[in-house]
């Protein structure tokens, strides 16, 4: 991993956690808690691929695991964050934008459902039998409404800082530049259903066409009119 990913992820996994166990774990929701750790896990998966989510989805839940009022086995959050990341990853579209906030948010949805399931299977492979007492349907209810009501306050807005920090040439210029966003991360909150830009730069790259052929077409009228007037004078 470069550098500046390893910065921001990092940065961005302790601001999560202490914002989920500071504030989010302290409003005594009913169910699960917001998992805002899985989310920023998710958001830096879509954009850097699946290798770099698993080893940014291990270590935050290495991180999770090891921050209090952790009760449960180290290692046991990080398995579960680890394959998350991989697989919202294997999810990131080969030209690397999505067309729509459908991808992102069918993502986050998976996402919140994989990690509770996993969690409570490693659980219950290792005795912990919390899952059966609160009811795993309503813990599955909980976190994927929790988390899709978040997510677009969140999914969007670290997606687009990991694309300035790769100095993606997709990123969102804010004085507004020629180049826009063709990631829905960009247009998410705004519109919902993401940026249509490719015919604004086909325009743009058409525009251009032209007046260079113009341009041409009046280099060789000047040229033209000047043998024209050489003829004569001879």
């Amino acid at each position: 991993m470069r550098f500046n990913r390893i910065l921001l992820s990092a940065t961005l996994i302790v601001v999560a956690l202490v914002v989920q166990v500071a504030v989010l774990g302290r409003l005594q929701l009913p169910g699960a808690v917001p998992d805002l750790v899985l989310l920023t896990v998710v958001a830096l998966a879509l954009v850097y691929g699946h290798l770099s989510g698993a080893l940014i989805g291990f270590a935050a839940g290495l991180l999770a695991d090891l921050a209090p009022p952790a009760d449960h086995a180290a290692g046991r959050y990080a398995l579960v964050l680890c394959a998350i990341g991989y697989a919202a990853g294997l999810a990131r579209p080969d030209s690397g934008r999505f067309r729509s906030a459908w991808g992102p948010m069918s993502t986050v949805v998976a996402a919140a459902v994989g990690s509770t399931l996993l969690y409570a299977g490693v659980g219950a492979l290792v005795g912990d039998t919390a899952a059966r007492h609160v009811g795993l349907v309503g813990l599955l209810f909980t976190a994927t409404l929790y988390d899709l009501l978040l997510a677009p306050f969140t999914v969007p807005f670290i997606m687009a800082l990991a694309r300035r920090a790769e100095n993606d040439p997709m990123a969102v210029e804010a004085n507004g530049g020629p180049a826009k966003a063709a990631d829905v991360s960009a247009g998410w909150l705004s519109g919902g259903m993401g940026l249509r830009i490719g015919s604004q730069r086909g325009g743009l790259r058409l525009k251009t066409a032209r007046s260079r052929a113009n341009k041409a077409v009046r280099i060789k009228g000047v040229k033209g009119i000047k043998s024209v007037k050489s003829v004569k004078k001879l």
